[in-house]
């Protein structure tokens, strides 16, 4: 069988080929990461997203076609996700609290929940 070809390693600043599949040299290959969840997550019909939130979602949409983010830095974008101002982190009673609810636009909802939940490098807010 043939070999893998060579390739650089991943770890900043190092130029070493190498075969490895994790993408780091014998010398970084401790940088290598591996990330299993504490407990496996449960689906999203479980965590309240079914088909009673896919109603409720669009019915808030149709309300609120404008992202309050990009209102709020004066541009005009079409919201496209209903967020919780205050993560329900599995409280239903805030699940379900409308005055908890704001459309967003795809791009301000993914920068708002990494933030919350530790994306992007920041630490999660508790």
């Amino acid at each position: 069988m043939p070999m893998r070809p060579q390739r650089p390693c991943r770890a900043s600043g190092c130029r070493l080929l190498h075969r490895n599949a994790n993408g780091y040299c014998d010398a970084h290959a401790g940088q290598a990461k591996s990330y299993v969840r504490e407990k496996p997550r449960e689906t999203s019909t479980a965590r309240g997203y079914g088909y009673k939130w896919q109603q409720a979602r669009a019915g808030f949409l149709i309300k609120n076609p404008l992202c309050v983010r990009c209102q709020a830095r004066g541009r005009v974008t079409a919201s496209t996700d209903v967020d919780h101002i205050q993560p329900h982190r599995g409280d239903m009673t805030l699940f379900w609290d409308r005055a908890n609810w704001q459309a967003l636009c795809g791009p301000c909802h993914s920068a708002k929940t990494a933030g919350e939940d530790g994306g992007f490098g920041n630490n999660r807010r508790n």
